[in-house]
């Protein structure tokens, strides 16, 4: 009595355990249906090709790029025509945009060598593309020393930047301010005080 007892309860067992794994199974391939959907972890995506010249992006268009991305081992998810796939993690699945900037040949590090060396001359101002305000600073000699101190900070906080509004070459993986500014549409998180 006790051995058939046991032997039930192990059959049961088996086949609760059973049941779970394919409903979880079946909920878990359910849960996914395009490959752009996939959570984070469950992709790869390469690094972007950078142009050498202006250190962005090579397929850089209207300041957004694309990057290929390959879902992990064992993942099945439906492409973009349809059609679903299951990745060995060699395959490329999807394409994600990332952003860049616009960029037309004004060095970032030349900005501020001329700036910090020649500044008092207005060679800096001159350089990006503001000859009225260049020689303003050669006429008055870098308005005597504090117009040079306030352009260089500006310069090198990449405040002031080339006249036809692109933005400075700095190289993609080194140090690039990123502009935070509030408006109107900003959502502001609600202080909860003590």
């Amino acid at each position: 009595m006790a051995s058939s007892r046991r032997l039930l309860l192990c059959v049961r067992s088996v086949l609760f355990s059973y049941v779970c794994s394919h409903f979880f199974v079946a909920l878990l391939a359910q849960d996914v249906e395009n490959c752009e959907d996939l959570r984070l972890g469950q992709y790869l995506c390469n690094d972007p090709k950078i142009d050498e010249a202006t250190q962005e992006p090579e397929n850089c268009r209207d300041m957004t790029a694309w990057v290929e991305c390959l879902p992990a081992p064992n993942i099945t998810c439906r492409l973009a025509n349809g059609s679903e796939f299951r990745f060995s993690g060699e395959e490329v699945g999807f394409n994600k945009t990332i952003s860049c900037r616009n960029v037309s040949g004004y060095s970032y590090k030349v900005a501020v060598a001329l700036s910090l060396f020649l500044g008092w001359l207005g060679a800096d101002r001159f350089y990006l593309g503001y000859p009225a305000l260049g020689l303003l600073k050669f006429c008055t000699v870098g308005f005597c020393g504090i117009g040079t101190l306030i352009d260089f900070i500006l310069i090198a906080m990449q405040i002031v930047g080339p006249s036809e509004g692109s933005n400075y070459i700095v190289d993609y993986y080194g140090a690039r301010l990123h502009h935070l500014s509030i408006n109107n549409q900003t959502y502001r998180k609600p202080h909860l005080s003590l």
